[in-house]
């Protein structure tokens, strides 16, 4: 069995690799065509050497065919994996610091909230650049496998303009399922799951262990566990309200609603400092500072490390590797997939983009109907998918009234900005991002003309909001090797991208 897959975004070293390990387990796939890409060089450089020495010790005859070009790259692919992240951590670095300045402290600021909004302006400008370039290179019935985040937005550009069939993936779903169990002191496989709502906002509506129902006991369960009561306590604090577990981390999570980060004296009353995850103010950019970092240092050590082992026993959760895996042999795969809606949950609207239970095999994707969610779920996801409609539609044509309208609506802006802060956030954010912005041209220059007025809303330049930690040193990291690699691989997915020439 051969086809090609190819992988935009690959210098991405732990992530690509991954998957490509969770790929190559499956025995039919042991003569694929694997094609890397990525506008890095460098990091391109070090991923196929990484890769190409698993290949060997694994004993496989795979080439793997790295390049910087991407439509070469696509060319003939029937899958495509994108990990992509437009403007790199230069970007990546407003999205945080600037609504800083307004009050509005995140965590991750890559799926909703100021920092979730931008980072979907500059990617959907760059995914339909790649579906273009799908649409005339790639294999007539490619598939798009989108890990980029903000995956609902990407993932709804991609659909209704990129003209390519995209499915959003995700791990946070398995993630959560992993914690209900252990509350419950089960493995994993022994509790049974539907969750469904949109990405970072799935709730846990059913969770079963031989018949019985979990969910009554759960918010019990969770206040009990040593490390969790500690933890989740957004995540509680909604089940206690709402009913129903989310997916998300404590600090994605948070910055999602309008009710925990919006007064900075109550945001350590929520979050965890032990890991970034739990809430930390600027907590991924962090880790993807340190990260980026890391493996500039440490690749040789990558090297001399034992390679991965393609066994069943060592492959990865990663959706992408068991939906090519379905499709191909036949076998049937149970997951979570981020899909247009269509009237599968029939209380979201219909062009939304929604994560719910799928099926894969020779025929297909298919979606069974969830039908209604709970009452209060559907209502915290209506608001993130009105925010997520206009977001798209405000990238797609370069439209900022649409953008700003965005930012009102989000509700943690909306929470702590009143209209004016948000429109001059807005041009800030416009102006810090021209060079991965090229629909909004026309207001960019707009925006530069109204903040070189001196007219400004006074703002706290020197925020560094309620819960920042400083970024560490190579030499700090040496210190623990281990903690380091760690760190690094929670921050892989989606590698550094700047500007495209």
């Amino acid at each position: 069995m051969s086809f090609k897959v190819t992988f935009i975004g690959a210098g991405s070293i732990g992530f690509t690799r991954g998957l490509l390990r969770d790929l190559l387990t499956v025995p039919e796939f042991r003569n694929i065509e694997v094609s890397f890409m990525d506008i890095n060089s460098h990091n391109l450089d070090m991923v196929t050497e990484l890769c190409q020495r698993d290949i060997k010790e694994n004993g496989l005859d795979i080439t793997i065919s790295s390049t910087t070009d991407r439509r070469e790259a696509l060319k003939g692919a029937k899958y495509v994996f994108c990990t992509i992240r437009m403007g790199g951590l230069e970007a990546f670095a407003t999205d945080v610091d600037i609504p800083l300045k307004y009050g509005v402290d995140q965590c991750v600021g890559d799926t909703l909230c100021a920092g979730g909004i931008m980072y979907g302006q500059r990617g959907i400008a760059e995914m339909l650049e790649i579906c273009r370039d799908i649409r005339e290179t790639a294999a007539p019935d490619v598939l798009l496998l989108n890990y980029s985040n903000p995956m609902a937005m990407l993932t709804w550009a991609c659909n209704k303009y990129g003209g390519v069939q995209t499915i959003g993936l995700c791990h946070g779903v398995q993630h959560g399922h992993q914690q209900i169990a252990q509350v419950y002191g089960l493995e994993k496989s022994q509790v049974d799951i539907i969750c469904a709502g949109i990405n970072h906002q799935t709730w846990y509506i059913s969770a079963k262990h031989e018949g019985k129902d979990l969910t009554a006991g759960l918010l019990e369960a969770f206040e009990k566990h040593p490390e969790y009561s500690r933890t989740e306590k957004v995540r509680i604090d909604m089940l206690r309200r709402f009913g129903y577990y989310s997916t998300e981390s404590n600090g994605h999570l948070s910055e999602y609603v309008p009710w925990y980060r919006k007064r900075p004296s109550e945001i350590m009353d929520w979050i965890d400092l032990g890991v970034w995850i739990n809430g930390e103010t600027g907590g991924y950019l962090r880790v993807c500072t340190e990260g980026r970092n890391w493996f500039e240092t440490d690749f040789p050590n990558w090297m001399k490390d034992p390679a991965l082992e393609y066994i069943p026993e060592k492959r990865g959760e990663e959706h992408g590797s068991f939906i090519i895996e379905g499709l191909e042999t036949g076998r049937v795969y149970r997951g979570h997939f981020n899909m247009v809606n269509n009237g599968v949950i029939s209380n979201l609207p219909d062009d939304a983009i929604i994560e719910a239970p799928g099926y894969v095999d020779r025929n297909g994707i298919s979606m069974p109907l969830v039908g209604d969610l709970p009452l209060g779920p559907a209502a915290v996801c209506n608001v993130s998918i009105s925010v997520q409609r206009l977001a798209v539609e405000a990238g797609v044509h370069g439209d900022d009234k649409l953008l700003r309208q965005a930012f009102m609506m989000d509700p943690l802006v909306g929470a702590v900005c009143n209209p004016k802060e948000i429109w001059q956030m807005v041009d800030e954010m416009l102006v810090a991002g021209e060079q991965w912005l090229p629909q909004y041209s026309a207001a960019i220059a707009e925006a530069k003309e109204r903040l070189a007025s001196g007219d400004l809303i006074p703002t706290n330049a020197g925020n560094e909001g309620a819960a920042r930690l400083k970024v560490k040193s190579v030499d700090e990291m040496m210190q623990d090797r281990e903690a380091a690699n760690k760190n690094a691989g929670e921050s892989d997915k989606g590698k550094d991208r700047e500007k495209v020439q």
